[in-house]
């Protein structure tokens, strides 16, 4: 495989294609040889009226067997984290022996809970037995995450999925998706890779738990009723109270729930919480409202963001990365939460300085994202505040050294 990243902060979006075209065409020397077989495209939300020309530009500047991207709140790529200002990112490579089928979706396309795994594979039309990996990229508004991934996991059981929930916009209609030479403003666009290519997931979390484990009482869609007997908000008052003066002002900042994947009385296999934003409070009611629908008898427990945490998860999950069957990756996507980056480390290009120290200075691309996707341990999970990678790899021929 050979890869390449580029990046560029030009205020013009005719120029930052231009700065990142010339990036790559040092590389890659696209005006020489053949077209790559892959390149993704992030755009942050600056250039938002720029939108509709930029996937003729791609096409006629980036080209690519395959050209997919979206919007995003800030873009990475080439190492570096562009975040508050406009950004282009991209990362384009070469896979031989491997292939990538591109897909979009819209909701209406999905199908329902009961349909049999044949509707899915006839959806994107992929073989599943052939499929290694998915590359996604939804958007929240327009899409539901969870039933695209739960009918991915169904259809395609074996293959990892990985990518961010698209940014940069308010609310329905105002999100990219680049695809086939069009931008869409609704659905998902991803990409299925068949051959010899696999994408390794590494997920680092950047919040730490506060209180303890409650079991969910009472709860209606995604309002929290009741915790272990309690109101749910009385609850949460008697865990600021008791809580250090540090845990305090984090807690005033931003206070996350975390739900564990497994109900009460089930056995805890990994004691992973899924992170989701607390969205407000009901004091008449005594009920918390989540970024999420919980269940009755699933356990929680509030969460921060703590940048000293964060780094150290970071840096841990990349280590354990490292020692287990490592392979230096050809390439690596990066899918951070809008809440990381300068705005819990107070320093640009944090996370990704230490994905270079760590990993190697592989080409790095990607977005901050509305959620991240990842496969780990044979379960897809759409997480919240975390930094999530996608390594692309060769298949594993015999163990580096």
């Amino acid at each position: 495989m050979h890869w390449t990243s580029a990046v560029s902060d030009a205020p013009s979006f005719s120029e930052a294609i231009e700065q990142v075209t010339e990036q790559i065409d040092g590389t890659l020397a696209l005006e020489d040889g053949p077209e790559p077989d892959i390149t993704l495209v992030f755009v942050s939300r600056h250039h938002a009226p720029s939108y509709f020309v930029a996937p003729e530009l791609f096409s006629s500047r980036l080209r690519g067997k395959v050209l997919v991207g979206c919007s995003a709140s800030g873009v990475i790529g080439a190492g570096r984290e562009i975040e508050g200002r406009p950004g282009v990112a991209v990362s384009s490579g070469f896979m031989p022996g491997a292939k990538a089928h591109p897909f979009y979706v819209k909701q209406d396309d999905l199908p329902d809970a009961d349909a049999p795994p044949e509707k899915w594979q006839d959806l994107l039309d992929v073989d599943p037995q052939k499929v290694q990996s998915f590359l996604l990229f939804p958007d929240p508004y327009t899409i539901r995450p969870d039933a695209l991934l739960a009918g991915l996991d169904f259809a395609f059981p074996n293959a990892s999925k990985t990518g961010g929930l698209v940014s940069g916009g308010s609310g329905p209609g105002t999100n990219a998706l680049f695809f086939d030479g069009k931008m869409r403003r609704s659905g998902a666009t991803g990409i299925a890779f068949t051959g010899d290519v696999e994408l390794e997931s590494v997920v680092s979390q950047a919040c730490r738990p506060i209180g303890r484990p409650m079991v969910v009482t009472e709860a209606a869609e995604n309002l929290l009723l009741k915790l272990d007997g309690e109101s749910a908000l009385k609850t949460l008052q008697s865990v600021f109270k008791a809580a250090t003066p540090e845990s305090k002002s984090l807690i005033r900042r931003s206070v996350q729930i975390g739900i564990l994947n497994r109900y009460s009385g089930e056995p805890d296999d990994s004691g992973e919480y899924v992170i989701r934003n607390v969205l407000g409070m009901v004091e008449e009611t005594g009920a918390v409202a989540v970024g999420d629908t919980v269940r009755e008898g699933q356990v929680v427990q509030f969460h921060v963001s703590d940048a000293q945490v964060a780094e150290q998860e970071l840096r841990a999950s990349l280590g354990e990365y490292v020692a287990n069957d490592y392979r230096i990756p050809a390439s690596a996507l990066m899918f951070s939460c809008l809440s990381l980056g300068k705005r819990l480390h107070g320093q640009p290009d944090h996370d990704t300085s230490i994905f270079q120290d760590l990993v190697a200075p592989v080409p790095l691309a990607g977005f901050f994202s509305n959620g991240e996707i990842s496969t780990t341990d044979g379960h897809t999970r759409l997480h919240g505040y975390t930094s999530s990678f996608a390594m692309f790899r060769a298949k594993a021929r015999e163990r580096a050294k």
